[in-house]
């Protein structure tokens, strides 16, 4: 049947034809489909995981913002000395910010193919130099986890308006308040990362209440989303697992939290 229905298509159309059915018998046969809780699951995330991964970048993006203005140097003489290293590390992570942007905004497939390529990239270059990422190898495996939950998502599932809003929301409030404080506009030094974790799991018990359920589902979908914001944590306290285990107990305590809610509200 496949044969039939692709017998005179151009060839560039064939193989993409090809490639879809490859790719949804995989899904099936990995239980990754729409059909299945695994399959679910990765929707829910993958929306996230695409702010999670925008969040961080954007983060990297006014954190250099802020000490280049910050510098008593003048920005044009900044700017005309900066090494080759430093631009593409912008430039990555500007790309998985407009990427992000743009899959949120409602033309997934083309947000998600920038922002994949400055994770990607994000990955190779680490493995030149991993000292722009601060030399943990938490950057390079968050940045091939997201895009592997991203692209893991079923077609049939991608680009839902009112998950792409609560992504867009939970970004956009992770990043502002960190911003702030790192352009010495509000009197705190660091939250090691804690702040961007606590949202995205306030947003999973947000999405769980909403849904009357009992938030295992949504706050794991958090968790798969995750690794970008566990990595900059990570990085935000220099390396240090501690407070990054800390911040990681805001998953479970949300989920116990949710549950409990949902238990008293079924009650009455």
């Amino acid at each position: 049947m496949h044969r039939e229905m692709t017998t005179g298509m151009p060839w560039a159309v064939r193989l993409r034809a090809d490639a879809d059915l490859a790719a949804h018998a995989l899904r099936v046969r990995m239980r990754l489909d729409s059909a299945s809780s695994a399959g679910q699951l990765l929707a829910l995330a993958a929306p996230f995981a695409l702010a999670a991964a925008a969040v961080d970048s954007g983060l990297r993006l006014t954190r250099w913002y802020a000490g280049l203005v910050h510098s008593p140097a003048p920005v044009r003489v900044q700017l005309s000395t900066m090494e080759g290293r430093w631009t593409l590390y912008l430039l990555l992570s500007l790309l998985v910010c407009v990427g992000a942007i743009i899959a949120l905004t409602g033309r997934w497939v083309l947000g998600v193919g920038v922002a994949a390529c400055g994770l990607l990239g994000t990955a190779a270059q680490w493995t030149v130099t991993p000292h722009l990422y601060g030399d943990g190898v938490d950057t390079p495996v968050a940045a091939l986890l997201t895009v592997v939950v991203v692209l893991a998502c079923p077609p049939d599932r991608r680009g839902d308006r009112r998950l792409s809003a609560a992504a867009g929301a939970m970004a956009a409030a992770a990043w502002f308040p960190v911003v702030v404080v790192d352009t010495r506009a509000f009197g705190v030094t660091t939250d090691y990362g804690a702040w961007p974790m606590l949202v995205l799991a306030f947003t999973g018990a947000a999405l769980a209440l909403r849904a009357r359920s009992s938030g295992l589902r949504e706050i794991g979908a958090m968790a798969v989303a995750s690794p970008s914001l566990i990595a900059y944590a990570y990085t935000d306290a220099s390396l240090e697992p501690l407070p990054v285990l800390g911040i990681l107990l805001a998953l479970p305590v949300t989920v116990l939290l949710t549950a409990l809610f949902h238990a008293v509200r079924r009650q009455h």
